[in-house]
């Protein structure tokens, strides 16, 4: 099988598809306690939390990896209407999730 595509889109140009039905993935991050006072510094004088940022992009990429391999074991060949949705979950911790809906080629 080759890659799974993904689109957030309803249709994907040029292809017929069967439903297959809903793929998520999950993950839930927390903050470390030297990444949360640097970053409360960071706060003071303004600017990017960078490590906020590069932690939320190591999650949206779990999430969108654990919704692919779902997708996959359905035998999947797409993944349509890909959406990420965030929560906190506790305090210092957040949940990024990744669904769509899984699609076989016809």
């Amino acid at each position: 099988m080759g890659k799974v595509v993904l689109v957030n889109t309803d249709y994907i140009p040029g292809r017929e598809f069967e439903l297959l039905g809903l793929v998520k993935g999950n993950t839930i991050q927390s903050k470390n306690i030297g990444r949360d006072f640097t970053q409360g510094l960071r706060q003071i004088v303004g600017g990017e939390l960078k490590a906020y940022t590069d932690m939320m992009s190591k999650a949206r990429d779990e999430a969108l990896e654990r919704m692919v391999q779902e997708a996959e074991t359905l035998g999947a060949d797409a993944v349509v209407n890909v959406r990420f949705a965030s929560a906190a979950v506790m305090a210092g911790a957040a949940e990024i999730l990744a669904y769509g809906t899984a699609v076989r080629f016809k």
